[in-house]
């Protein structure tokens, strides 16, 4: 059994950001497929519905870090329209193949804005949102990158920050294992599902680097299918 009481550092081949062709394309599908078979959608849209209520009215900018297919950004604009709220939304992925799939698998009447940039870049840092949210991204990034990254946050978000990944936990970990396993036609999902589990998260975790970013306005909800909903109030 792998050891879950510390984060691994194991890679996962979708973080070369070089990576393209027929298995990052159906690496995207499986998990879009996987995130709304388990439920995860709805942690990142609740999320952001409960930063917009009680927040005056505005156009909200919103931001997508590590946007994928942009299927989290889609169903944030059918939220947004539903609620009559004016919204201009952001997809934001380093690796360009990504975001040409994203791009293609859009329609324009989306009205979505997909960029290929570091989140860590010069340029990143100067935009600015309303909010953020980060679904199954955080979990690529050791804990010294996340604390520099949301600590930049605080600087270019006004409302809030909206994060749903993984909670690192055994079951977990067999669970996934075995369903990509059998169902996954993916190689990339069939390495990358396991190992996601293993870098992610405790609720111990989640608090040292929010604290260590300088957060003191956060709340950390576990969901079903073994989620942590994390949500900054700037």
């Amino acid at each position: 059994m792998p050891d879950l009481s510390i984060r691994s550092t194991d890679q996962e081949r979708m973080d070369d950001l070089s990576v393209s062709g027929g298995d990052l394309f159906q690496a995207l599908r499986e998990l879009d497929g996987i995130n709304y078979l388990l439920g995860g959608n709805y942690v990142t849209l609740r999320g952001i519905n409960e930063l917009m209520t009680g927040t005056p009215a505005r156009v909200w900018h919103i931001a997508d870090l590590g946007c994928g297919s942009g299927d989290i950004l889609r169903r944030i604009r059918q939220m947004t329209d539903r609620k009559g709220v004016q919204s201009l939304l952001y997809g934001v992925d380093a690796n360009p193949n990504v975001i040409a799939y994203a791009r293609a698998h859009t329609p324009d009447s989306c009205g979505i804005t997909y960029i290929a940039e570091d989140i860590f870049s010069s340029s990143f840092q100067k935009r600015r949102f309303d909010i953020v949210t980060a679904t199954l991204f955080f979990h690529h990034f050791h804990d010294q990158e996340l604390v520099l990254l949301l600590s930049r946050l605080r600087e270019s978000v006004s409302v809030g920050i909206v994060i749903n990944d993984i909670h690192r936990h055994w079951f977990a970990y067999y669970a996934i294992k075995m369903l990509t396993r059998l169902l996954s036609k993916s190689p990339m999902v069939k390495h990358d599902a396991p190992v996601s589990v293993l870098r992610a998260f405790t609720r111990h975790d989640l608090e040292r680097v929010l604290r260590q970013a300088g957060f003191k306005r956060f709340t950390i909800r576990w969901r079903w299918a073994f989620r942590w909903q994390v949500i900054v109030r700037l």
